[in-house]
């Protein structure tokens, strides 16, 4: 069996590999740009409490979303705002910080390159969004909803504790073994069957 060199291709070949379902392309990417989305958000919480759970965040996020990141455009600044945007929601959700958003540095963050999806992104999204689904529907069916509301409707843990009338710490250990899953999902094609 031909392993493949991964680190041979730039970001936005390993891009197209995960859109066209090999995942395994996605822990290249993951691995390429990890330690500058980590030093950004350990200099945006200024502790490492939070750092490995706003990673993985910031990561799901991507390649729920990989199918929408426009090859015109450098990869590494397409993460670092998902990153950031993923720290803004976090820090909003903090009751003891009162952190203003226009605080944070906006380096990478140009928007004018934002357009309307072309035909051919159309269907590389429909085609991610069904082979997510089917992830999905392999979750335990506890956790699919846990799953949905947090990274595809974007709710924050206090909404979902609220929606599903349960207590935070509940809401918050459940939804990092849903994310676990989910990686091992994208990764492995399996899950466990966590309570």
């Amino acid at each position: 069996m031909v392993v493949k060199e991964y680190d041979i291709h730039d970001d936005r070949i390993l891009v197209k590999m995960v859109i066209e379902g090999d995942s395994r392309a996605f822990d290249t990417l993951f691995a390429r740009h990890r330690d500058s989305i980590y030093a950004m958000l350990l200099k945006f919480t200024g502790n490492s409490d939070d750092v490995d759970d706003l990673m993985q965040e910031a990561f799901m996020k991507a390649y729920l979303k990989i199918g929408s990141y426009n090859p015109k455009y450098d990869f590494g600044a397409w993460i670092y705002t998902i990153a950031r945007n993923t720290f803004v929601d976090f820090s909003r959700t903090q009751k003891s910080k009162a952190l203003n958003p226009q605080n944070i540095p906006l380096e990478h963050s140009d928007t004018s390159h934002i357009s309307a999806p072309t035909p051919e992104e159309c269907i590389i999204n429909a085609q991610q969004r069904a082979q997510i689904e089917r992830y999905i529907t392999m979750l335990p069916e506890d956790y699919r909803e846990l799953f949905e509301l947090r990274f595809i409707d974007e709710y924050s843990y206090e909404e979902i504790a609220e929606k599903l009338d349960m207590k935070l710490g509940t809401v918050k250990t459940r939804i990092f073994r849903v994310r676990n899953m989910m990686c091992r999902l994208i990764t492995d094609g399996e899950v466990e069957n966590e309570k």
